[in-house]
């Protein structure tokens, strides 16, 4: 772990994260190399590859998904749906088929394509605990089928919510907290 950490605990040492790994990119979202996930989200942090995939049913709606107060950055938030990081030589749509089918049981054969629509570098800051600075795959899929069988250590909460209105009235969401890098996927979506 780096001098500069942002909370250096034990705890740290001992997180599941410490023991992944996540790819490095520049800003154009080409490789770098391998760093340790817990390092990449520690002190300044090291940009690196992520993507987060939003998922809709035929009407229009957006399904967000609650983090576990688990997670280490951004307990609890909603997320619009699975954000997480592809693996070394583990494509987007790969990564975002994975997460679907772990997080919240959604297999390959509930939707069609899976459309990457956008992508962005940002970075922002968990107060005590880390940053995020990531180059960052918006992807998203239309569910023929709904059904959902949600992970709990992953999933605290499920809601489906129309997501123009979402949109177009973000105070009416304001408790919900929204993580940061769904915010600026929906606000970028409407561009």
């Amino acid at each position: 772990m780096s001098a500069d950490s942002a909370s250096g605990s034990s705890e740290d040492a001992t997180h599941e994260n410490a023991e992944q790994h996540v790819v490095a990119v520049d800003e154009d979202d080409n490789e770098q190399g391998i760093v340790n996930r817990l390092e990449a989200h520690m002190g300044d942090g090291t940009r690196h590859r992520a993507f987060t995939s939003l998922v809709f049913d035929g009407d229009g709606n957006i399904l967000l998904a609650q983090r576990s107060p688990d997670k280490r950055l951004w307990d609890t938030y909603w997320d619009g749906t699975v954000a997480s990081h592809p693996e070394q030589d583990q494509t987007q749509h790969e990564a975002t088929r994975q997460r679907l089918e772990e997080e919240l049981g959604i297999s390959p054969d509930q939707y069609g394509d899976v459309e990457l629509t956008d992508r962005f570098e940002y970075k922002r800051y968990y107060p005590n605990e880390g940053v995020e600075h990531e180059v960052c795959a918006v992807l998203q899929v239309t569910l023929d089928d709904t059904s959902l069988d949600p992970d709990e250590e992953e999933v605290a909460g499920l809601m489906w919510v129309p997501y123009e209105r979402l949109h177009d009235n973000p105070k009416w969401y304001r408790q919900l907290r929204l993580c940061p890098w769904f915010e600026i996927a929906m606000r970028r979506d409407f561009e």
